[in-house]
């Protein structure tokens, strides 16, 4: 073995300590490099500061891996004698690295080509007895690597070799057993890589070094926790389905939200991997959302039949509340989506369950109102694209209520945002015809100066629909063009 290694100077500082009274004070500490105040430097001074810091990390990483190297070659002189009662080797090997750095060892013919197809074949071109054979692997990534891969082909267990080790540390091994076709290293690497746990980061890595080393048929076990099967959309949305249909119908509350964080993180991250071949689909959503409208209008209707002095009052008021929160995640889902523009038109047509909405107590009913709060945001944001009339016939349908449970919204929940509320229902105001505004406005004018802080606060829309209405005053824009447009016909 020949290990080179560059000389390192060490430097040796002595300290003269000196007695003083009790009173006086001791000297300061004495000046380190690190302490001592850096006279101004000049730009050569800094980097050459810098590049020595930076050869002493080289320095001391390549120490490190000569330490590695001799404790490999030492176990290589242990296992020839012991497991294969092998004396001398045969085949001078070096092992040369990209920057120079050379490591010799004296290994075995007969172990090289029984383990490597790669070194059967140069070893085979000389075929007489007693002569020794020199190989030379040049420009290596890793000499460590190379090192302790030919000490794993003279150990009897691999696997067991391999206990312990990281992913990362592996997949090199693999990487050189491929290229001197070392099958029992393969073999080993890859049982390796079945068993254990990848982290994210690993995963990329030997998705990214199987792909490339194509090793085909060997490496099927590895790569099945990736590999999904042959799918369909009609598949994938059943799952889908079931996961969402079960978040629903969650009977712990902690667990349900604990997981509506997770499906909502795990579908925005899809929305925007444009390479994603499978999505929840438009109509699963939409079948989830009806499906919470049916449980809302029987829940409103119990409610309503309900006695004031029955003890399950506040059950039904969570079965309310459950089915709204339930509905204002799915439409969060299809906002994310920008699949949520029919939604604004199924909430505006929900004329009976408006109907019973105004006909039951405030603190049954004040979750629904958050929905249209929901979508009268999305619609102020631009992320909700849909018609004035179905703008207008939302509002139609669900302002008074938004107006008559704001109080309980605002005091129920610490997460309603009272002013984005409020900007979000402005901005819907503002989409509508001059005329629209105007009757909405004016309506809210009366109620907000009998309400106050229990009302939304809109007065900018109010304001901009004023300079709209009384100072802009926008007519017909005439046709300032003065081009002339003449016909006439020619002779043919």
């Amino acid at each position: 073995m020949s290990l080179s290694s560059s000389p390192s100077r060490t430097t040796s500082t002595t300290t003269t300590s000196k007695l003083y009274s009790p009173s006086s004070s001791p000297p300061p500490p004495p000046q380190t490099e690190s302490t001592r105040p850096i006279p101004n430097q000049t730009l050569f001074e800094m980097m050459s500061e810098e590049h020595l810091r930076d050869s002493k990390a080289i320095e001391e990483s390549r120490k490190k891996t000569q330490t590695r190297i001799a404790k490999f070659l030492d176990e290589l002189k242990t296992r020839t004698s012991n497991d294969w009662g092998l004396r001398s080797g045969d085949v001078r090997l070096t092992v040369v690295s990209r920057d120079g750095h050379r490591v010799s060892m004296d290994v075995h013919k007969r172990v090289l080509s029984e383990k490597s197809r790669f070194f059967a074949e140069k070893l085979s071109q000389r075929k007489e007895k007693g002569v020794s054979h020199t190989v030379e692997i040049s420009e290596c990534d890793d000499v460590e690597v190379y090192v302790e891969t030919v000490v794993l082909m003279y150990s009897d267990d691999l696997k067991k070799r391999l206990i312990g080790e990281n992913v990362n540390k592996v997949l090199a091994l693999l990487q050189v057993s491929a290229a001197i076709m070392f099958d029992a290293g393969i073999n080993s690497c890859l049982e390796y890589l079945e068993a254990v746990p990848w982290s994210e980061d690993e995963e990329e890595k030997v998705l990214s070094l199987l792909c490339q080393l194509e090793l085909h048929g060997s490496m099927t076990e590895v790569l099945q926790r990736v590999l999904s099967e042959p799918s369909t959309s009609v598949r994938t949305d059943d799952i889908f389905l079931k996961l969402l249909s079960g978040v629903l119908q969650a009977k712990d509350d902690k667990a349900r939200r604990e997981m509506k964080t997770l499906i909502s993180r795990l579908l925005r991250e899809d929305s925007f991997d444009y390479n994603s071949r499978f999505d929840v689909s438009k109509d699963t959503l939409y079948h989830l959302c009806h499906r919470c409208l049916c449980s809302l209008v029987l829940c409103l209707s119990e409610a309503m039949c309900m006695d004031s002095s029955r003890q399950d009052r506040g059950v039904l008021m969570a079965e309310i509340a459950r089915e709204a929160d339930n509905l204002q995640w799915l439409v969060d889902i299809l906002i994310d989506k920008r699949m949520a523009n029919d939604f604004v038109k199924l909430w505006a047509d929900q004329k009976e369950l408006a109907e019973l909405h105004s006909r039951i107590p405030t603190m049954y009913r004040h979750e629904i109102s958050r929905i249209t709060a929901q979508l009268c945001i999305a619609i102020g944001r631009g992320n909700i694209l849909v018609p004035k009339d179905s703008r207008f016939s939302l509002l139609s349908t669900w302002l008074d209520a938004l107006y008559e449970d704001f109080r309980w919204m605002r005091r129920a929940s610490r997460s309603v945002d009272k002013k984005l509320i409020e900007e979000g229902l402005g901005q819907t105001i503002l989409t509508l015809s001059l005329r629209q505004q105007q009757v909405i406005l004016l309506n809210w004018f009366h109620r907000f100066l009998n309400k106050g802080d229990d009302y939304p606060n809109i007065q900018r829309a109010f304001e901009v629909w004023w300079r709209r209405a009384f100072i802009r005053q926008y007519g017909d824009v005439p046709d300032s063009s003065n081009m002339q447009i003449t016909i006439c016909n020619y002779p043919t």
